[in-house]
């Protein structure tokens, strides 16, 4: 999947930034990761509040494998195919994994300053 692609399916959630990584992709929006890309799959940042919404789909937490089995990366989730054709629902989905995506990243930045101290 290309950056022009992935940009074309995000549009309706705003400017989305592709940076090429590891075979795949990372999505991201003002500065922040909130999609992977890998496989022709896209995965969504998750957490405890949307994984529901996810396994309600039917869909899993990205995995890939490794020389030594398979890896599981349970803060990103697979994107619903139908997704790929409702632009709408997609912001919304997006919408949602960036709000997850930032507040892991604050939280982080927090953390980071305090140990500084």
């Amino acid at each position: 999947m290309d950056a022009e692609t992935i940009n074309d399916l995000f549009l309706e959630f705003g400017p989305v930034q592709v940076r090429r990584m590891f075979g795949g992709a990372g999505v991201y929006r003002d500065g922040v990761m909130f999609g992977l890309v890998a496989g022709g799959q896209i995965h969504l940042k998750a957490d405890d509040t949307t994984i529901p919404a996810f396994e309600n789909e039917g869909c899993g937490p990205f995995q890939y494998d490794t020389k030594d089995g398979k890896r599981t990366i349970p803060s990103y989730w697979r994107m619903p195919d139908r997704l790929y054709d409702d632009p709408a629902e997609l912001a919304e989905w997006a919408r949602r994994a960036f709000a997850v995506a930032r507040s892991k990243a604050a939280a982080k930045s927090t953390k980071g300053k305090k140990k500084r101290r």
